[in-house]
């Protein structure tokens, strides 16, 4: 039986502790209610702002520029793959968890030649072996790597992986999906020549858009690359040049949110903001799981302030479908696992939540196990 009250958004809907869609607000949400005409001049005046403040936002004025891509977040990491690794390049792409992988699968279908260097999916990327991979074939022209890898919630090394990129003259192309706009990758300390990430993430917009900043210079050189029209950045990029419009019909309605999420974002205090309360959040989580005896697959010192993953319990009272369910009637929505190291499920700290809304998920979660009659949430019993 459910005591707790139920909890909610602004405007009612369950909470979404998930890696994204996420909880949004309700002044988002409310951007959405009118129509726009693709060429309206006032839709593009907003179109440009949001493309202009994410640069911004990648610390990338003058170097870089945003191209968008309708779709979700993986039709930004398509584009970026197809449009800036040339039919004769090969692409070494850094796996810990199911996005690499899917990094990897995309330049085998687009017929790009590709090798990975993986690491199971508690594990950053072997810093060592790259220098080695890299120095021994002169074939790679670029490196994917994943910032956050939201599979298990890792907090991978960037800045180092970059650092290695460049010392070696390869390319690097970045998935920052689930990071950017909460954890700084700024383009004058990270050279990268391009980075993918999406509408409905950090920056707690609706699912619809991806962008990817490019850097002028590769983006110069990508004519002729695409695999598809449709994912097409260099040819996105000269549409824009030529008439500020989309090539193809826009998400209208989701451009318009981002552009009231990016203010939001803004007054919230941009990056830094937006991470310090993702940060509190699954400080509060984490204090609190652990408490009621969960363990989490990653240490601290690996751990992303995105999503948290713990290892299931091992009381056999505990049965996730009904743990998921009682968590879901009392208006916290999580996620299921996607690990192949260890069975596991996972909650998210971003979206429009907030550290009160963190402590409501925990007393749901004792509620829950409670009804259950599960004293203890780690892998062995409290007391037998």
């Amino acid at each position: 039986m459910t005591t707790q009250k139920p909890a909610a958004s602004e405007t009612g809907d369950p909470l979404l502790l998930t890696p994204g869609p996420l909880t949004t607000s309700a002044s988002v949400k409310q951007a959405m209610v009118h129509d726009w005409g693709s060429r309206d001049a006032g839709f593009l005046a907003i179109n440009k702002m949001v493309l202009d403040k994410v640069v911004e936002l990648a610390g990338a004025q003058g170097s870089h520029v945003t191209v968008p891509v309708q779709g979700s977040g993986t039709f930004a990491v398509e584009a970026m793959i197809t449009s800036f690794v040339p039919k004769a390049g090969k692409l070494l792409v850094l796996i810990n968890g199911a996005y690499g992988q899917r990094a990897l699968k995309i330049a085998q279908i687009a017929g790009r030649a590709a090798a990975s260097l993986e690491t199971p999916e508690d594990t950053p990327p072997d810093l060592a072996q790259l220098e080695k991979v890299l120095s021994d074939d002169k074939t790679i022209s670029h490196v994917f790597a994943v910032h956050c890898e939201t599979t298990s919630g890792i907090l991978n090394p960037i800045a180092e992986v970059a650092a290695i990129v460049a010392k070696h003259g390869r390319r690097l192309l970045v998935d920052s999906m689930s990071a950017f706009g909460a954890l700084e990758i700024d383009a004058r300390k990270i050279y990268y020549d391009a980075l993918a990430a999406s509408s409905n993430k950090c920056l707690e917009g609706v699912p619809g858009l991806g962008f990817v900043v490019c850097r002028n210079t590769a983006l110069a050189e990508c004519k002729g690359n695409a695999t598809t029209l449709v994912l097409d950045l260099f040819d996105q990029a000269e549409g824009f040049a030529r008439t500020g419009q989309y090539r193809f019909t826009p998400p209208i309605h989701v451009i318009v949110a981002l552009g009231k999420a990016i203010e939001e974002h803004a007054a919230e205090g941009g990056v830094a903001g937006r991470g310090k309360r993702y940060r509190n959040n699954a400080k509060v989580l984490i204090d609190g799981m652990r408490a009621m005896g969960f363990q989490t697959l990653l240490p601290n010192d690996l751990q992303a302030p995105i999503i948290v993953t713990f290892h299931m319990p091992t009381d056999p009272k505990f049965v996730f479908q009904r743990f998921y369910d009682g968590l879901k009637d009392r208006g916290y929505v999580i996620y299921p696992g996607k690990l192949t190291v260890a069975d596991s499920f996972r909650m998210g700290c971003i979206g429009r939540l907030y550290p009160e809304h963190m402590k409501g998920a925990l007393a749901a979660v004792r509620e829950v196990l409670d009804e259950l009659r599960v004293s203890n949430g780690g892998p062995a019993l409290a007391a037998e």
